[in-house]
């Protein structure tokens, strides 16, 4: 069984709602959850905001938050996935954030640099990535990698 099979399987197990905000993925993660069947059982909405404005607009990600951490920031992350779960009203969401490359990047920000933000029943979880593969390797790396972070957090679940 693929990786979102099994993770779209426990949350439907759960009962528990999920909703999506990508940057640098751009709906490829909200692509690969809805490629398993049944899943609108469990998938709520999905939001790309590409930009900051539509981190604020759309996730109420904090204009401050943005200009101090920069929209590639473990800060940023967290306040996408929090906002998200908001927005849709949803028990659990995901964020990315990042440079997928191949360029973009600074020497503080470098290409490959990714967070991901889990929320979970309120509980906002953020990891942090440093990927070196091609824009793509690194879009399906950080896909692959928001999908373990959910199926961790759930796992926890009693």
């Amino acid at each position: 069984m693929r990786l979102e099979e099994q993770v779209m399987k426990k949350l439907m197990e759960h009962h528990i709602t999920v909703t999506t905000t990508e940057s640098c993925t751009g709906g490829l993660l909200a692509g690969t959850m809805l490629n398993v069947p049944g899943a609108s059982a469990v998938y709520e909405e999905g939001y790309i905001t590409y930009s900051n404005q539509a981190k604020e607009k759309l996730l109420g990600v904090s204009h401050e938050t943005l200009q101090k951490y920069g929209a590639v920031s473990k800060e940023t992350a967290e306040e996408m996935a929090a906002g998200a779960a908001r927005s849709a009203k949803a028990d659990a969401a995901l964020s990315t954030t990042g440079i997928a490359g191949p360029d973009g990047g600074t020497k503080e920000k470098p290409v490959g640099l990714i967070y991901i933000g889990c929320s979970l029943f309120g509980k906002v979880t953020v990891r942090e990535l440093r990927l070196h593969g091609t824009r793509e390797e690194n879009r399906n790396e950080t896909v692959r990698q928001a999908l373990l972070l959910l199926a961790e957090q759930v796992s926890c679940i009693k």
